[in-house]
């Protein structure tokens, strides 16, 4: 179906693709069958179109980068559907915004 499993992003460890409504379409990696993570991720969507409706409109964010030190998240939403990739930090990858008391950046 896709070619995140055939043709990996480089150091993806796992994707998502969901529904505009948050169900899970595809799954792989070490984001199989996760729906936990996609309930989150469905949230944070909702979450920025609640923040300011005059700056964010419905579905205006295109891309939300999570920044671990670790891994990252990458959402982007296309075709009425929202892709999430996790992939492993390459050690000179810096360029997050901003961190909090557990380390963890936020790109957006």
């Amino acid at each position: 179906m896709l070619e995140l499993d055939t043709r990996p992003l480089p150091d993806q460890i796992g994707y998502l693709v969901m529904s505009e409504d948050g169900a899970v379409l595809a799954s792989g990696g070490e984001m199989e069958n996760d729906e936990r993570s996609a309930n989150i991720i469905s949230g944070l969507l909702t979450l920025t179109e609640s923040v300011d409706p005059a700056v964010f409109k419905k579905r205006s964010c295109k891309k939300i980068s999570i920044v671990y030190e670790e891994h990252s998240y990458t959402i982007c939403l296309s075709n009425k559907k929202i892709y999430v990739v996790k992939h492993r930090n390459s050690s000179h990858q810096n360029g997050a915004v901003g961190s909090d008391a557990d380390g963890r950046n936020i790109l957006a």
